[in-house]
């Protein structure tokens, strides 16, 4: 974007109010230094986009229709995909416009209830990773009380659990963000509306709310991480004590391809959000975050799909009847 065009951008989205401004837009930055690029980068994070979605979407109607995946481990998957459609969903159409048209232009409502749905999406995400973990340990370490401890019942109050615990943390947040006062520059040095920029544009005292974010994500991240390191501890112990090799190689197959997503996970969000200055490293963000809403979606359909032996074969079986069908 040229200097020019920035401040003319501005001035349409910023309107007199007395002694101050009165917000109705911001720009989102994108990537400047390759948006000559636009058309060639439209075509990768277009086929990078539809392959996630794709993936995402293959797991969620293999763990429906398939009746050997109704069990606990695959209904996790199947929401943890969902929940992570649904994130791309919100992040990457904007990306495609500013890439394809040079649509850099959000309104006020639009960019806090794009944070709102990214953040409360990720940090559900988290949430679930963590129950998941909770399933495996139940699997794995108490196998005779797993069929009834781990019921559809349970299952379901978990889930919801996940998303109600992320509604509430998040809502207070975002709301608090968007009662800041904004009269100084608009442009957001990101591709997605995220509170770090935002706090950063604005002209109000921002330390409480920049600590209330510090602590939010890192309740969500620590908390994740805790539950996890606890049950796969307690996985890894048990593990060691099983009589044969097999059994023990078993056990861990279920779990490798969790860690793998939980390490794409852990190493983008921690970059970006736990840290007390959220004025810092901005334009690092968007790469990390390009990373946790582009590639990692990529990656754990196939990460999940490749290493699980129950799904690759139910995928196999389903192709199969798709072309006798033909």
């Amino acid at each position: 974007m040229t200097p020019e065009r920035a401040v003319l951008l501005w001035k349409k989205m910023v309107v007199g109010s007395g002694n101050g401004t009165a917000v109705q837009g911001f720009i989102l930055e994108g990537f400047p230094a390759i948006q000559h690029l636009g058309h060639v980068l439209f075509l990768v994070l277009l086929l990078a986009h539809l392959a996630s979605t794709a993936g995402n979407v293959v797991i969620v109607t293999i763990t429906c229709a398939d009746t050997r995946l109704h069990t606990p481990m695959y209904f996790f998957l199947g929401i943890f995909s969902f929940t992570e459609c649904c994130l791309t969903g919100a992040a990457i159409p904007k990306l495609l416009a500013i890439f394809l048209l040079g649509r850099q232009t959000i309104s006020f409502s639009a960019c806090f209830i794009q944070a709102f749905v990214l953040l409360f999406l990720g940090a559900t995400l988290f949430f679930l990773i963590s129950v998941m973990s909770v399933d495996r340990y139940m699997a794995i370490c108490k196998p005779l009380h797993y069929p009834t401890i781990m019921n559809l019942r349970i299952c379901l109050l978990l889930v919801m659990a996940c998303f109600a615990l992320s509604f509430i943390l998040i809502t207070g947040l975002v709301v608090k963000v968007s009662q800041l006062s904004f009269c100084g520059p608009r442009v957001i040095p990101h591709f997605f509306c995220d509170l770090g920029p935002l706090m950063h544009l604005s002209c109000s005292d921002t330390t409480s709310v920049q600590m209330l974010a510090f602590s939010l994500t890192s309740f969500i991240l620590l908390t994740s991480f805790i539950v996890t390191v606890i049950t796969y501890g307690n996985i890894i112990v048990t593990n060691l004590h099983l009589p044969t090799a097999k059994e023990r190689q078993r056990a861990f197959s279920t779990c490798s391809s969790h860690l793998i997503v939980l390490s794409l996970m852990y190493g983008s969000c921690v970059f970006i959000y736990v840290k007390p200055k959220q004025t810092s490293r901005l334009d690092s963000n968007r790469e990390a975050a390009l990373v946790n809403t582009v590639v990692t979606p990529v990656l754990n359909p196939v990460i999940y799909t490749l290493r699980n032996k129950q799904v690759h074969q139910a995928l196999k079986e389903a192709l199969c009847r798709m072309k006798m069908a033909r």
